[in-house]
């Protein structure tokens, strides 16, 4: 069924306008792409599987946008044409917003490189509906006010909306970890992957801000955008919890959001 098709008969619950229609949440660690981990790069196999398990799920909700979602140096949008490079960690690769856009124009933060990354790997063009592609970056100390905002620009982005959510959760699980070992970190990790298992709006946005910053957690700000946003478009939706581990000190989610 197209995507059109689609709207006319299977989304009339939900009124004419379908906002957010599905979300996937992924982490944006560098080591993700194989060719910066190196020999390294099996030890994140089953994460790249469950991303990709992710992002598969979020296309077949046929969205007419898919929208990506990271902590950067301030909030807003990122006009097309954008890229990302992998540069500072090793690894003369460019990574374009939407592929085959031109290789200048504005700069993608890495978690919305990762996120490009991930995406280009199912080229949402070649999807039912060929999806657009754009990117919103979130402050990482971005207030109530500030997030509820983008998550009401979000619901009005179009029809329907897909949500790729780059965030990692705390760097502080064990002695090694880039925010060495915090007692407090396995109980927030724990808190988030409930969360986003049971698509628990009201247990992301009630995160507090200052621990996620203290845990050094770059998740935070675009969780709780994708819980406003989810409330925001109404309705019940349903989560699935695809991974959790934190193979090096940080926390690393992946899950999947659709309604219900």
């Amino acid at each position: 069924m197209t995507g059109s098709a689609r709207r006319r008969s299977g989304d009339s619950r939900y009124g004419d306008q379908v906002p957010l229609v599905a979300a996937a949440v992924c982490p944006h660690p560098p080591l993700l792409v194989p060719e910066v981990a190196g020999s390294t790069a099996p030890e994140l196999d089953d994460l790249r599987v469950a991303c990709d398990t992710a992002v598969r799920r979020l296309l077949a909700a046929e969205p007419d946008t898919v929208l990506l979602l990271g902590t950067g140096p301030v909030t807003g949008p990122i006009r097309n044409p954008a890229i990302g490079s992998l540069q500072p960690w090793g690894v003369d690769l460019d990574v374009p917003l939407v592929s085959g856009q031109p290789d200048r124009g504005a700069v993608l933060p890495l978690s919305l490189t990762i996120g490009a990354w991930l995406l280009a790997r199912h080229d949402p063009r070649e999807s039912a509906t060929a999806a657009q592609v754009s990117a919103v970056q979130v402050a990482a100390d971005a207030g109530p006010a500030e997030l509820a905002a983008l998550a009401d620009e979000i619901n009005a982005a179009g029809d329907r909306v897909a949500l790729l959510v780059l965030g990692d959760g705390s760097a502080c699980r064990g002695e090694k970890a880039p925010g060495y070992d915090d007692p407090r970190a396995r109980p927030y990790d724990q808190r988030v992957a409930t969360a986003l298992a049971e698509a628990d709006l009201d247990g992301l946005l009630d995160l507090d801000p200052v621990l996620s910053a203290e845990l050094k957690a770059a998740g935070r700000a675009p969780w709780q955008v994708l819980a406003g946003a989810a409330r925001s478009a109404g309705g019940g939706w349903r989560g699935e919890l695809l991974h959790d581990s934190a193979p090096y000190g940080v926390a690393y989610f992946v899950a999947s959001w659709e309604r219900m």
